[in-house]
This record gives structure tokens, C-alpha cells and sequence, in this order.
């Protein structure tokens, strides 16, 4: 029997529901879906000084907002937040510490404006992100993520399932939100 190809597994993984799944419902994201606030008061990308958070952060012109300690109950939140925490703090701070990308963290990276933008660093990062994993080995799947990541002992192939649940996760929240908007909001796609 051949050794199990551990690599593919794990990407297709993620792979399988970018493919058959995910990509296609995000097409088409409007601005108007990108920025809609659900319920009042949830937290967004905004352009820098309008937001009311406690801490927005961002280093461009727009900023998301956010909080530490996080509220309770936690901050209800748009699809142009739960976009940018994608981006940023599931994919692009990761493909830094791990695959040699730029640095990048939530007070310096520059925010999309616009739902188009926002789709475009989404797949700049996720390319990032699969040809880092897709360069892992075995070996390289075994060894201890380190301090860059809160447990840090875990060996790099359970930062891979972890990043693919987080991407699964939020942007089926995504999805959600954009199933949601046309109902709410008499719109059609």
C-alpha cells in the first residue's frame, strides 16, 4: 500500500469546499451586501475616524473595528469584518509567520473599501496560504509550529486543519449573511 499523501489530504480539505462551495457564492459580492449592518450597532470596516468601537484599528484609510477584552456579548458583525478578521488574522498573519509573506496584523493592514477589494486580498491571501502549505513535506507537517502560534508544542499539520475550520466557518457565515440580505432587504442578485 502506498504511504497516505498527508499534504493532499489536508489541502483538499479546504480545497473541496473553496471549490464546490464557497467561490462561487461569493461572486458578485455587492458593496451594499459587503457593508450591511444586520442588526444595529454591528461592527464593520469603516472609513478611518467614523467608527465607534472601542479600538479600530487598520493602517489605510478604512479600519475595522474591534476591542480587548472582546465584548460581552461579542459584537455582532458584517460581512466586510468577518471578511477582513479572514483575511488578516486567519490567512495573512499566518502566511508571515509561517511561509515568509509580509508582515501583517490587524492595527497596520489596509483594509478593503469596497466588496470587490476586499474579494481580491482574500484570494491574494488564500494563494499565499495554499502554496505555503502546499510546500510542507511529511517532516515539515510534524514540526512544532513555535511561539508565533498560542500552542505553540502542535506540530504545523494541526495549524493546517485549524486555519481550513476557521475558513470553512466564517465564510459559511458569509454565505449565511448573503442568503439573509436579499430577505431583509427586498434585493436580488
Amino acid at each position: 500500500m502506498d504511504e497516505l499523501d498527508w499534504n493532499r489530504t489536508l489541502r483538499y480539505q479546504w480545497e473541496f469546499h473553496w471549490d464546490h462551495q464557497l467561490r462561487d457564492r461569493l461572486a458578485g459580492l455587492t458593496d451594499d451586501e459587503y457593508f450591511w449592518s444586520p442588526v444595529p450597532d454591528a461592527w464593520s470596516v469603516r472609513p478611518r475616524g467614523t467608527s465607534t468601537a472601542p479600538m479600530p484599528v487598520g493602517g489605510g484609510d478604512f479600519t475595522i473595528d474591534y476591542a480587548a477584552p472582546e465584548p460581552d456579548p461579542p459584537a455582532f458583525t458584517t460581512i466586510a469584518w468577518r471578511l477582513g478578521h479572514v483575511i488578516v488574522g486567519v490567512l495573512a498573519a499566518r502566511n508571515a509567520g509561517h511561509f515568509g509573506a509580509p508582515a501583517a496584523w490587524y492595527d497596520t493592514w489596509e483594509y478593503a473599501g469596497d466588496a470587490a477589494t476586499a474579494l481580491d486580498q482574500l484570494d491574494t491571501q488564500l494563494d499565499v496560504w495554499l502554496a505555503g502549505v502546499r510546500g510542507l513535506d511529511q517532516a515539515g507537517l510534524t514540526v512544532p509550529v513555535g511561539d508565533k502560534e498560542p500552542y505553540p508544542e502542535l506540530p504545523m499539520a494541526d495549524l493546517v486543519l485549524h486555519i481550513h475550520r476557521e475558513l470553512i466557518h466564517h465564510l459559511s457565515e458569509v454565505c449565511l449573511l448573503r442568503d439573509l440580505y436579499p430577505h431583509t432587504n427586498g434585493a436580488t442578485r
